[in-house]
């Protein structure tokens, strides 16, 4: 009777077993499951789910939804847990000069003409190589990464190697190879440019991660027939153009001076603006230039600290919001802010606009958040792809503490983020489906060699430039 009884469990254990491995393998296989925690999804709806899950197989999002549910149809080779914690499309920031962080804290406290004349320009003029943008980038992406940034849109030198750093890191970015009309680091000529340009974007076009661009740096210093033939080589290959516009008055005025109208006015009448423009600052546009800016499809990047710091003005974002114009946030290069940190830049826009419009309603917190996430996307055109934690895009997503200090306690998800989160709030960060950032450990840079590099560099730089030539 014993030994019958006995069999009797082990046939119910093992019809048991049969058929959790059978639910189990009727469970659909992915790469990536992110389990618990609260989810923002930034979508149409703006939806916000507690105890939420999204499962993430070949770099995209497969499926949201509770994390019971998630668990009931997905296996799968990894499991991130993010119980107590806040999921986050990843931070988009729209406008940098990544290389740039090496020069951080080189000259403040100046106005942007000066700033660049007297101290940025002879310095990239004496340093800048391959190696410095290689260093530099690595530097920032670190930053970056530790803050929540996914994706960045950059202009800079060597453009090439800043893809392939970025590559290397996983993250993902725009980066647009700088066109100017004077001897720089990596070309010399306008023509040297425009080979080196056609040579990158045919080299990085299609990759997962890195969208080539083409950056002439601003109407001011790039000809009437440079800018045209920028606007041609983008018609051709596809490329988006990354400029600079409108970012002082004293550009409008010298515009309107020389050419008989305004930055946004001479560049529709020259035919350069279109749905491919990613328009750093935008700083002093008339109500009808943001009409057109809307109608072309211009996307408009917002950079409060580095305007504020430079004092080039107050960019009416509370306008362009009203217009639903596509306007992201970005930092600049870290030496006109000095970071790049975009928690810090939500908060200023929300409260600079408030404090110049007088309005404490302008910008809130939900818009603010939307500018670093999928209004920000639709600022570099890729809303399709990221931006918000949707089916069928990328899955970029970062994991940040809801139970610090500073977020408790915890009332509105888009006020805590935006008014309360900081950069060390974020513990980890995922680009196209694979983590990059564990618990604060960056998994693809090496932390202590990066800042020995950058410290090395910066007795170059000190000794390039010699004594007397740094500002006090």
């Amino acid at each position: 009777m014993i030994i019958a009884t006995r069999l009797i469990v082990l046939m119910l254990l093992i019809s048991i077993a049969q058929s959790a491995t059978m639910a189990q393998r009727r469970k659909t296989v992915v790469d990536l499951i992110v389990s618990g925690g609260t989810v923002v999804t930034m979508d149409g709806a703006r939806r916000v789910m507690d105890d939420g899950a999204i499962a993430i197989k070949a770099g995209r999002i497969e499926a949201i939804g509770r994390a019971s549910e998630i668990g009931q149809k997905y296996a799968a080779r990894e499991v991130v847990n993010a119980t107590g914690k806040v999921v986050v499309p990843g931070l988009i920031n729209g406008h940098t000069h990544v290389p740039m962080t090496l020069f951080r804290g080189l000259a403040d406290d100046l106005d942007l003409q000066e700033w660049l004349t007297k101290y940025i320009f002879p310095a990239e003029a004496k340093n800048v190589t391959e190696e410095f943008v290689r260093v530099g980038t690595r530097l920032g992406l670190a930053e970056m990464l530790r803050g929540g940034t996914t994706t960045y849109c950059d202009m800079y030198y060597f453009e090439d190697a800043i893809a392939d750093e970025t590559s290397k890191a996983g993250m993902r970015a725009v980066l647009g190879e700088t066109v100017i009309d004077f001897p720089v680091a990596d070309n010399k000529t306008n023509a040297e440019a425009m080979t080196y340009v056609e040579s990158f974007v045919k080299k990085w076009q299609g990759n997962a991660l890195i969208v080539p661009a083409i950056a002439p740096h601003a109407p001011y210093t790039v000809s009437e027939e440079h800018l045209k033939a920028v606007r041609a080589f983008s018609d051709r290959t596809g490329a988006p153009i990354v400029t600079h516009i409108s970012e002082t008055k004293r550009e409008v005025d010298d515009s309107i001076k020389a050419k008989g109208a305004s930055p946004i006015d001479y560049l529709n009448r020259i035919g350069f603006l279109n749905n491919r423009v990613v328009a750093a600052h935008v700083v002093w546009p008339t109500e009808e230039e943001l009409v057109l800016l809307k109608k072309l499809g211009v996307g408009i990047v917002h950079n409060p600290q580095s305007n504020m710091k430079l004092a080039s003005g107050v960019a009416p974002v509370p306008e362009m919001l009203k217009e639903d114009l596509p306007v992201g946030l970005g930092t600049d290069g870290a030496a006109s802010n000095n970071d790049l940190n975009l928690w810090e830049e939500m908060d200023t826009a929300a409260k600079l606009h408030k404090l110049i419009s007088k309005d404490p309603k302008v910008v809130n917190a939900e818009e603010a958040f939307e500018m670093a996430t999928i209004r920000g996307a639709r600022a570099l055109h890729l809303e399709k792809e990221i931006g918000s934690i949707e089916k069928g895009k990328r899955a970029d997503l970062v994991i940040v503490d809801l139970d610090d200090l500073n977020q408790t306690p915890y009332y509105n998800i888009y006020s805590d983020l935006v008014y309360a989160t900081k950069a060390a709030d974020v513990r980890t960060v995922i680009v196209e489906g694979r983590v990059i950032m564990r618990d604060r450990l960056l998994l693809t840079l090496n932390e202590g060699t990066i800042k020995a590099d950058a410290r090395r560099y910066r007795e170059r730089i000190i000794r390039s430039l010699g004594a007397g030539t740094l500002p006090e």
